[in-house]
């Protein structure tokens, strides 16, 4: 473990120059890879600009480091800016603090959004709400617009319920959906939002022992690319809140595309008839809304930049 500090210590100094949160001014240091440091509720990421190159220009390994709250910048995952491939205006992809690729994440798309315009001074397409940006994701397509107030409303698209897209081995309960199926002595009900989620409602969240069962949960062979776990607990019709184990990261205070499907499960599981909700998160509240006239899921709610800085690598 000294011999993986000691070259965590070479490989990732960081050196950060602090900014006020809102000045929106760029880094403009001299030699090593630039850096923002974003949250959205608490879930942070280090944002970096790559867009001159569909490589990421630094590997898994690395971002993990930079991940380290104690020998790097610290950090839920790094989030690369990159060229958009297939028609969107950029593409976005995520490593996690444990070196893992997911396919999408509905908090770090919020800060990517924030990051474009804020620090790389790009211009989406101007909406009646704000700045619409097309984010080509491992997920699919998603489209984040950067309201007038800060905050960031994002398209999450359609909720993938069938239990091979997902992907889980759990059998379809109910309508082609895994909907309170038996897991763990759990009633589950599973739901994509271009990522696995599996959904556990119980009646007292915060008595949960979440370190215990949520490793569990993401490494249930049910799931063959392991799963990110919501606990719920319903508190009235129209609010739900939640603590959530992500894959390939942990306990995390807050997971947007999480926020997202365990809305459509609770409606699917007939836990509340209200297809607009609040979640209330370890770091806040987002408001979630299952469109029934489109069948998209939309997601909005706050991302902040924290500072600035470089890597020494």
């Amino acid at each position: 473990p000294r011999l993986l500090y000691r070259t965590m210590r070479r490989r990732v100094a960081a050196i950060l120059t602090m900014v006020g949160a809102t000045s929106g001014l760029q880094a403009t240091m001299q030699g090593g890879l630039a850096f923002s440091k974003y949250h959205g509720l608490g879930n942070d990421f280090v944002l970096v600009d790559n867009r001159e190159s569909s490589e990421l220009v630094i590997g898994p390994e690395i971002a993990a480091q930079v991940c380290d709250r104690n020998f790097g910048v610290g950090g839920d995952g790094v989030i690369f800016v990159l060229p958009a491939a297939n028609g969107g205006d950029y593409a976005m992809r995520i490593i996690n603090s444990d070196a893992s690729e997911p396919e999408m994440c509905g908090n770090g798309i919020r800060c990517l959004a924030r990051f474009l315009v804020d620090e790389l001074g790009a211009r989406g397409e101007t909406t009646e709400t704000g700045e619409a940006f097309k984010i080509e994701t491992l997920g699919g397509l998603m489209v984040p617009v950067v309201r007038d107030d800060g905050s960031v409303t994002v398209d999450m698209g359609e909720p993938i319920l069938e239990p091979e897209k997902i992907p889980t081995t759990l059998a379809a309960t109910k309508d082609g959906a895994v909907v309170d199926a038996d897991l763990l002595g759990h009633k589950v009900t599973c739901v994509s939002m271009g990522n696995p989620h599996c959904i556990a409602f119980v009646d007292d969240v915060d008595a949960l022992d979440l370190a215990g069962i949520g490793p569990t949960f993401e490494t249930d062979p049910a799931f063959p690319n392991r799963v990110n776990t919501e606990f719920v607990q319903v508190i009235d019709d129209s609010t739900l809140k939640m603590r959530v184990w992500e894959r390939g990261a942990g306990p995390t205070l807050a997971c947007g595309t999480g926020a997202c499907a365990l809305l459509v499960a609770a409606v699917l599981a007939e836990k509340v008839a209200n297809t607009t909700c609040r979640v209330m998160l370890p770091g806040g509240d987002l408001e979630i809304e299952w469109r029934q006239a489109d069948n998209h899921v939309y997601m909005s709610g706050p991302a902040q930049l924290v500072f600035q800085g470089h890597l020494a690598l």
